[in-house]
């Protein structure tokens, strides 16, 4: 990349999903990501970077690992982190998603992450906070795109590239937020993406997302390199899309003897929670296939480059702004000098 084209945190606004970014972008925010990846080896996690920072982590829907992991992400680049559930927040009185976001506007946080069960509701709740960078932690059917992109930078570690790979999502690809983010970034990054499923969760249209649909796992795991387990949702159970956990499990659950014969090269991936034995086998998710511990790492360092960016590009564009703030602090430079010595 020449330096004329290359990518600055000013490139940042929100990120309400992979849809839309470039390849420059996500390769920008995955070299972030691995610098995080090294300081939280360290004995002392926690860099200056964000000192004054507000960030609000607005749950609207249960989460314990993905609430979690932006919480510890915000607290180890110093900033102040401040936790919303949807038990105490004013919307379980009434109040809409606009109000909430006039209110949180008044409080001038530097970003708000959020989580909805409506899909759209990141990108509503952007277009009410003129000051505010905004992160989708997952909406509704719609996006999850900080768990594509820790899935990217696992892959890229066990690999040691994110170029000419197959990946095959097995589950429910129809109502996974998970695999829509996936699919959307190894699009762009040029791989292939293989989606197998029963027919009434892997339809026909997603083909026209540039991706394979098969309904049986031979074929579909034929010469995988990476193999994502999705979470079989129990409450759809009865909906005549499975009918039971055990005619799913016979059928779509990941064994070590089907890895072995058809992706003996496979890694495995699960964004959790998993059911044991219906959806990934024990040997499999428990053996040296699995990278789900190295995902859960990851994830803390790609929330930790997602809101550093995004207060990085906030004051990129705040050429008024009279506090210099996180600019002067030189563990920033010595970040953008590892993250992008590569492209120098």
């Amino acid at each position: 990349m020449s330096k004329e084209n290359a990518i600055t945190p000013a490139a940042f606004r929100h990120l309400l999903g992979i849809e839309g970014l470039s390849r420059d972008q996500i390769n920008y925010l995955l070299d972030t990501a691995e610098v995080f990846t090294d300081i939280n080896r360290r004995k002392i996690k926690k860099v200056p970077s964000l000192r004054g920072k507000t960030v609000i982590n607005l749950f609207l829907e249960p989460s314990t690992r993905t609430r979690t992991s932006f919480e510890i992400a915000a607290k180890r680049l110093s900033a102040d982190a401040v936790n919303v559930s949807g038990d105490s927040s004013s919307v379980t009185k009434g109040e809409t998603l606009i109000d909430t976001a006039r209110t949180l506007e008044a409080m001038a946080p530097d970003v708000v992450v959020i989580r909805h069960s409506a899909s759209g509701a990141p990108q509503l709740i952007a277009e009410h906070l003129s000051s505010s960078a905004v992160v989708n932690a997952g909406d509704g059917l719609h996006e999850h795109p900080t768990q594509a992109l820790l899935d990217a930078l696992t892959i890229k570690q066990a690999l040691g590239t994110l170029s000419g790979i197959k990946l095959v999502l097995v589950g429910d690809v129809l109502r996974s937020r998970v695999a829509r983010s996936n699919i959307f970034l190894h699009r762009v990054l040029g791989n292939k993406v293989v989606v197998v499923a029963p027919p009434t969760l892997a339809r026909p249209e997603f083909e026209a997302m540039g991706v394979e649909v098969h309904h049986h796992m031979e074929p579909a795991l034929e010469g995988a390199n990476v193999v994502m387990s999705l979470r079989m949702k129990k409450e759809y159970l009865g909906q005549s899309f499975v009918p039971t956990l055990e005619e799913y499990s016979h059928k779509y659950c990941i064994t070590e003897k089907l890895l072995a014969k058809y992706a003996p090269e496979s890694i495995v991936l699960s964004p959790g929670p998993f059911i044991r034995g219906t959806e990934i086998e024990s040997a499999v998710i428990d053996g040296p296939r699995s990278y789900y511990d190295a995902q859960v790492e990851n994830g803390v360092a790609v929330r930790m480059a997602v809101i550093y960016l995004l207060c990085r590009g906030l004051s990129a564009r705040a050429s008024t702004e009279s506090d210099a703030g996180m600019e002067d602090l030189v563990d920033d430079e010595i970040i953008e000098e590892l993250a992008h010595a590569k492209a120098g």
